[in-house]
């Protein structure tokens, strides 16, 4: 069975840094381009923001919200996603889910709130 879980949110004051990450079973991380996606508060239903994508060979993509403020990265050896996300915004506020691509496996996220 395929599965993802997240960790590592946390509130943070607004231009503070936090690291996300996400543990994978049941697949390995070259086979799928791997994804982080984020829910902001009081948006219902499965609305959810493109972050980041980090493809089977390593290439990755931003938001432009997110752009040199976020790094997507991997560690193949131990099946783990992250997110580094730094100079952080009030708006970044959301629910952080990490996403396997083409099989649209979601854990069940990670809380980050930027507030002073």
């Amino acid at each position: 069975e395929v599965q993802v879980v997240e960790s590592g949110g946390d509130l943070v004051q607004p231009g503070g840094s936090l690291r996300l990450s996400c543990v994978g079973s049941g697949f390995t991380f070259t086979t799928y381009n791997m994804s982080w996606v984020r829910q902001p508060p009081g948006k219902p239903g499965p609305v959810v923001s493109w972050v980041s994508t980090i493809t089977t060979d390593g290439n990755t993509k931003y938001a432009n919200a997110v752009k040199g403020r976020f790094t997507i990265s991997r560690d193949v050896a131990k099946n783990t996603l992250y997110l580094q996300m730094n100079n952080l915004y009030i708006e970044d506020t959301a629910m952080y889910y990490c996403r396997v691509d083409g099989i649209g496996v979601r854990g069940q996220g990670t809380q980050v709130t930027v507030s002073s």
